[in-house]
């Protein structure tokens, strides 16, 4: 099974457990392949710098470069050569769906509203949330 993570489940699987922080452990033991581009890459990195996030960093000992790193250690990277218009007000999730669309993956897994509201689709790939993703990646193995 072939994952684009969102920025905001990227960070949440990053720092804290649940959902997310599964479909991490399963690309880490090859269940699912995920895959990013440098633009999400950077936005990651952006977002766990945000002060907010900050005391979570010190509690679990991390820095916003070095989980950054690890996510972009377990990712494949690819380099979408166009970036479709369809979020008006997010383009940043924009990216998300051309990383996706670049990859060919199956799912876009996401918290966020707007790509939520494509109505569960964009082209061919699904669009889900963390929990729907694991609900379903799990029923993959019975």
């Amino acid at each position: 099974m072939r994952l684009v993570l969102d920025t905001n489940v990227a960070v949440a699987g990053l720092l804290w457990n649940g959902h997310p922080h599964r479909l991490l452990d399963w690309a880490i033991n090859g269940r699912v392949a995920l895959y990013s581009s440098p633009v999400l890459i950077d936005e990651l990195t952006q977002t766990l710098g945000y002060p907010k996030l900050a005391k979570r960093m010190l509690e679990i000992g991390a820095t916003p470069a070095g989980l950054a790193a690890r996510y972009a250690a377990l990712v494949s990277l690819t380099h979408p050569t166009q970036v479709p218009r369809v979020i008006e007000n997010d383009p940043d999730d924009d990216h998300v769906l051309a990383a996706a669309l670049a990859c060919q993956t199956n799912l876009i897994v996401s918290g966020d509203k707007h790509l939520l509201d494509l109505g569960g689709q964009y082209q061919s790939i699904r669009i889900v949330t963390p929990a729907q993703a694991t609900l379903l990646i799990g029923d993959l193995s019975l």
